[in-house]
């Protein structure tokens, strides 16, 4: 929400919450004149171009498809869904709306962290990527902890590391991953994937819930080995990659419709998380 209300080309203009009360202080503190009643609301304000979707991760195909199908452009978190097949559905949707829906990586807009990639991208040929992100997870009865809400380490934090990972190597041919699952709430607390890409590039990664805060990228290339440390999260500089998304994404919405991440890229990420998931039987 301050993103928004700090970009050059957006503004809040509704807010809906569950909790009516707590969309009534949320709106007063970003300074947002309209609180719905609810989600469909929001769907049926004429002063709404886009929404943002931070629902739990059940609940973005449903929000998504009645957005499109209202005729409003998306922002919806990562991620994009709880599976391939919804993703699918998701891209489907927009491309016959012919409207625009971004999945929410904010990191990939952070100037330094883009930098990096590029780089890479445009020399040495990267032959093995590492990729981790772990925190600790300590609160009973936060939704990333119930599986029917799309809870688990690989779908909250493993899906930026399998990002970046084929932002640099492209689509796996090859894909093997492993996971503890907590016997009480029955999600994967920790995972690791390997993945095995055409040329011989590998992507070694790792995610957590049960680990300190921790996060890094290492590649190897022919001729040496390049580090980035905390590559996903939001650091502390004038570059706020939030803004940068948001700006980006109204950018898309008031010209070509191409947004800087596709959808069908967003559909590619599920597809390793799925087979990820299959790999390690969860």
């Amino acid at each position: 929400m301050p993103a928004i209300n700090a970009s050059s080309n957006g503004r809040l203009v509704a807010i809906a919450s569950r909790d009516p009360a707590r969309a009534g202080h949320l709106a007063r503190k970003h300074g947002v004149p309209t609180v719905a009643p609810d989600y469909a609301a929001v769907l049926t304000d004429r002063d709404v171009d886009a929404v943002y979707i931070p629902l739990t991760n059940d609940a973005h195909r449903e929000w998504t498809l009645r957005a499109l199908a209202a005729g409003k452009h998306v922002l919806c978190e990562k991620p994009l869904a709880m599976n391939a097949a919804e993703a699918e559905e998701m891209a489907a949707a927009a491309r016959e709306a012919g409207l625009c829906l971004m999945e929410a990586f904010m990191y990939r807009f952070h100037p330094r962290t883009r930098g990096f990639i590029e780089r890479l991208l445009a020399g040495d040929r990267p032959e093995q990527v590492e990729a981790k992100f772990g925190f600790p997870m300590n609160h009973p009865g936060d939704f990333r902890l119930v599986p029917e809400l799309g809870g688990g380490a690989l779908l909250d934090v493993g899906c930026y590391t399998v990002n970046i990972a084929r932002w640099l190597l492209g689509e796996p041919d090859t894909v093997s991953g492993e996971a503890r699952i907590d016997p009480e709430t029955k999600v994967d607390m920790t995972a690791s994937a390997r993945l095995q890409f055409p040329g011989g590039a590998t992507a070694s990664l790792w995610c957590s819930f049960e680990s300190p805060e921790e996060q890094g990228l290492r590649v190897v290339t022919a001729n040496g080995e390049l580090t980035l440390p905390t590559p996903f999260g939001a650091r502390v500089d004038a570059e706020d990659p939030y803004r940068l998304m948001v700006e980006s994404f109204g950018d898309s919405v008031t010209g070509d419709g191409k947004v800087a991440i596709p959808p069908d890229d967003s559909v590619a990420n599920m597809l390793v998380l799925d087979r990820i998931r299959q790999a390690a039987g969860t």
